[in-house]
This record gives C-alpha cells, sequence and structure tokens, in this order.
C-alpha cells in the first residue's frame, strides 16, 4: 500500500491576484488621499459597508454567469448564499433600503473599499481590486449627473494628469433601450427575465465595440466568438436581421458624422481592410468634439420615425449644465453603453488618452478607468413604494494606479531607515536613546534585530535601502561618539552624538 505523498502549499498567487509592493501602495493612497480632498470639497459623507453581502442582495446585477457562485465568490451559511461584494453600488441600494427615513434627500455619499470579481482578469484588471464610487441619491435633477462628471474630471487632474491625458464620455442608455425596443425581441423572449438577461447580454456585447470593434462584436451578438487565447464566448444568439438593425444603427452614425465633418472641412479616415485595425477606426470615426456629435445624433434621430428623442433632450440639458459650468473636456460617444443592467438614463466613463504599457512594455489598449450612470431603479428591488432616483460614478483606484505610474513620475518616501549596528548586549540603552532622538527629528531609523557580524547588517540595509548605517561599540562609547557610514558613497564620519540628527538631514 502505497503512502500518500504529501504535497506542498504553492507559492504562486491564484491568477488575478497579486503582491503589491511598497511603491505601488504608495501610489494609491495618494490617489486615495486626493479623492478624499477633492470629495469633502464637493460635500459629499463618507460610508463603508461590509465585504460580504447577501447574494440575493446582489441580486440580478452580477457578472453575466448563471449560478449565484460564477462571477462573484460565495459560499453558503445556514442555507442563505453569501458573496463577497462585486461593486459598491448595490450594497450602498441596500443601506438606503434599510435607513431611508434617516438619510437626507438627496444623499451625496462616497466610499473606498476592496471589491471581487470572479472574472478574466487582463493588463491593470485584477479579480480583488480597490474601487472607489461617489453617488446622488434621491434625485432626478440631471444636475447631479454633470456635476459627477465634473467630479470624476477633478480628482483625475488632482491626481497630476492634464486635460489631454484623458476625455469624459457621455450618452444615454434611454437611446439603447429604444434600439432593442425595434429589434423584437419579445417574439422570441416571452418571460420578461429572459427578455431582461438576453438585453443585458447585447449590451454587454456593445460595451466592447470600443475595444474589440464592430465585426468582433456583431460575432458576440450572434453565435459567439473566440478570442485569442482560444476562450470561446457564447453570443446573444440573435439573428441576420437583428444584427443588421443594430449595424444599420451604427452605420447611420458613422455616415451622419462623416457628413458633419466633411460640412465642417474636416476630414474623415476611411475604413481599412485589416480587422486588427478595425476598433481604432471605429473610435476615430464615431468621435469628435461634443457640439459635432450632438448635430449627427441629432440628424439621425430625426430621419428615423417613431424613436423616442427622450435621451437626446437629457444629452442636451447635460451640455447646456456643463455649458454654465465652463466645462468643455467631454464628447458625446455612443461606444459608452456600460454592461450593468441597472442604468436607466445618462451613463459616463473617464478614458485615458495617452499609451499604457503591459508588464511586456507593448502598448495596450487600456480604455477606462471610471465611469458610472443614472440608476433610477435599484431600490426598488428592496421596496417597491421607495423612489430614490440615483446616478453614480466608479474609478478602480489599482487599475487608475496602473496607468498613472506609466505617465508621470512620483517622488514619494519609501520607507528606508536609518540602521543603527548591533555590537554589543550592553551598549542597547544607547541605541534605544538614539533611537528616540532620531525619531523626535521626524528621521526614520530602526535598530537591527537580527543576527550576524557587522557584514550581515549591512547586507540587511543595503537590502532595505537605507542610506546610513550608525556604527556604536565601546570606543565610540567612551568618547561618547558615534561613526556614522554613508552607505551610498562609503564615506564614514565620527560625530558627537548631539550632532547626529542634523548631519544625518543632510544626507537624507
Amino acid at each position: 500500500m502505497v503512502k500518500d505523498k504529501k504535497t506542498k502549499p504553492s507559492k504562486e498567487l491564484p491568477l488575478g491576484f497579486v503582491d503589491r509592493q511598497e511603491k505601488e501602495l504608495l501610489v494609491r493612497d495618494f490617489i486615495i488621499s486626493n479623492i478624499k480632498e477633492v470629495m469633502i470639497k464637493y460635500g459629499f459623507q463618507y460610508l463603508e459597508t461590509p465585504s460580504f453581502e447577501y447574494t440575493d442582495s446582489i441580486g440580478k446585477f452580477l457578472p453575466d454567469k448563471d449560478r449565484p457562485d460564477e462571477g462573484v465568490f460565495s459560499f453558503k451559511d445556514e442555507n442563505k448564499w453569501l458573496s463577497l461584494r462585486y461593486d459598491l453600488t448595490a450594497p450602498l441600494a441596500r443601506y438606503v433600503a434599510k435607513n431611508y427615513l434617516e438619510i437626507p434627500k438627496p444623499f451625496k455619499r462616497y466610499q473606498l473599499g476592496t471589491v471581487w470579481r470572479n472574472e478574466k482578469p487582463g493588463p491593470g484588471r485584477f479579480k480583488e481590486f480597490i474601487q472607489f464610487d461617489a453617488d446622488y441619491i434621491g434625485t432626478n435633477n440631471l444636475l447631479a449627473d454633470a456635476e459627477l462628471c465634473i467630479l470624476m474630471s477633478e480628482i483625475l487632474k488632482k491626481c497630476g494628469l492634464s486635460e489631454k491625458d484623458f476625455k469624459i464620455k457621455i450618452f444615454n442608455r434611454k437611446i439603447m433601450d429604444d434600439l432593442l425596443n425595434n429589434l423584437g425581441l419579445e417574439k422570441k423572449y416571452k418571460k420578461e427575465d429572459e427578455l431582461e438577461k438576453i438585453k443585458l447580454k447585447i449590451l454587454r456585447s456593445l460595451d466592447k465595440i470600443d475595444r474589440l470593434g464592430e465585426q468582433e462584436v456583431f460575432k458576440l451578438l450572434g453565435k459567439g466568438r473566440k478570442d485569442k487565447s482560444g476562450d470561446f464566448t457564447e453570443g446573444a444568439q440573435l439573428n441576420d436581421n437583428q444584427i443588421s438593425i443594430i449595424e444599420n444603427f451604427l452605420s447611420d452614425l458613422k455616415v451622419a458624422r462623416s457628413k458633419t465633418l466633411k460640412e465642417a472641412g474636416l476630414t474623415v479616415k476611411d475604413d481599412l481592410e485589416d480587422d486588427s485595425a478595425e476598433a481604432d477606426i471605429y473610435r476615430e470615426e464615431i468621435k469628435g468634439t461634443d457640439e459635432e456629435n450632438y448635430i449627427y445624433f441629432d440628424s439621425v434621430f430625426n430621419d428615423r420615425k417613431g424613436i423616442p428623442t427622450e435621451g437626446l433632450n437629457e444629452l442636451q440639458q447635460i451640455k447646456e449644465i456643463f455649458g454654465r459650468a465652463g466645462f468643455k473636456n467631454y464628447i458625446i460617444d455612443p461606444t459608452v453603453v456600460r454592461g450593468l443592467e441597472y442604468y436607466t438614463g445618462i451613463v459616463f466613463e473617464a478614458e485615458l488618452t495617452f499609451d499604457v504599457k503591459n508588464n511586456q512594455g507593448k502598448i495596450i489598449q487600456f480604455g477606462s478607468v471610471g465611469g458610472g450612470g443614472r440608476y433610477d431603479n435599484l431600490t426598488k428591488r428592496f421596496n417597491k413604494n421607495l423612489d430614490f432616483p440615483a446616478t453614480g460614478i466608479s474609478i478602480g483606484v489599482d487599475r487608475l494606479s496602473y496607468a498613472i505610474t506609466q505617465k508621470r513620475n512620483f517622488n514619494l518616501k519609501e520607507s528606508k531607515p536609518v540602521l543603527i549596528c548591533l555590537f554589543e548586549e550592553f551598549l542597547m540603552k544607547d541605541y534605544f536613546e538614539i533611537q528616540r532622538e532620531l525619531i523626535k527629528n521626524d528621521i526614520p531609523v530602526e535598530i537591527y534585530s537580527g543576527e550576524g557580524e557587522l557584514k550581515t547588517q549591512l547586507k540587511y540595509a543595503n537590502k532595505r535601502g537605507s542610506p546610513i548605517a550608525i556604527l556604536v561599540g565601546a570606543n565610540e562609547k567612551g568618547q561618547n561618539k558615534v561613526t556614522l557610514r554613508n552607505l551610498s558613497s562609503g564615506e564614514e564620519k565620527s560625530l558627537n552624538i548631539n550632532d547626529l540628527a542634523n548631519e544625518i538631514k543632510k544626507i537624507i
């Protein structure tokens, strides 16, 4: 009988998780501190909700999966499913439904916290990450939506980006809902939950058009597509006629866009046959100034009989508010769909305009670092009589940190303490006195706590990045002096203890 061999635990991390070193964490802390500063200025309240929620509280707004333990990390406790929060919006809706009598209306809150997504990771995308949310609860006023876009822009500028480094893109889900209603989906999907599920699948497919381009998205609308890794994503199973309706809608937008630009004396890039460039071409064709884009949307909808213009009118209202606020760094862009079902109106994203590289140094299509929109019905899931229209934004802090470090240099102080080397046990009192004196002078310092001779201690100091080693042996003690060694230059100085702090400050 063969005994089972003991297996060693793996030292590798699960896919989608990462150890974060001090420099990266300091950049993240820098971003978080700037976010908090902006939120305080705009009068938002700080809120924290638990990491776990009942899975049915998160509800149908889970990722595009069938089982409650797919897309999120879940377990069953006393016959009820619990899930680590997928975002900060669903927990907020639960909080508002529970505390609606006590909170002010509108309720302006912001939150910073870890969220978990059991999805396929990508560049700058992880299964565990820090997210920032800011929301208005209890108002239909589009001033709230406009202010969130302005606020998102201010946060990015506060973190060191210029207006040329990003654009705030806006659109309206009501326009996309009008498109979906023209597909005749109700003929095939008789049950409301099935109908809503397929609409969500279509929206999530269209949400990828800015990254994949039209042809790949059309595959997702049909039978499905295989990505470069070989993974197959099942499509929405639309027929050719339904896909054609969506294709014509997008084509009309591009034709109107071209007409608008030509009338303005501007050039338009032609389509290329190279499929690999299609996403880039689409982005070039579909985007322009906010005024140009509004004109071509207006022309498209005027030519389409029977399509409501409520979504277009709301875009016009947002434009007017932006104008009064003096905010110009935005574009109206139909590629902004937002993949979650609960959005009901205006949607927006912050997209970086500079090149971002992956860990191999290859330029990648990074996409947005944040976004959001209006979600007027979310609290009604908990109480149908609650009328709490809402709008909010989210920024992936770790994702923003990943990108922003490639744009600017951070001169952040990492923990590089002065090291007091250990010679004699009877001198420990002196070592502690030196440590206390340096700490009083705001100098980071540690007494070597390991074992080994001076050579081992100095090797430790080099690994820590310590700028200075302080040497105090019996000879120095007798003369009331210390030896200061500059670990960069190797230079040594003998100093009176009283002069030590000032000399160290000259070096660090």
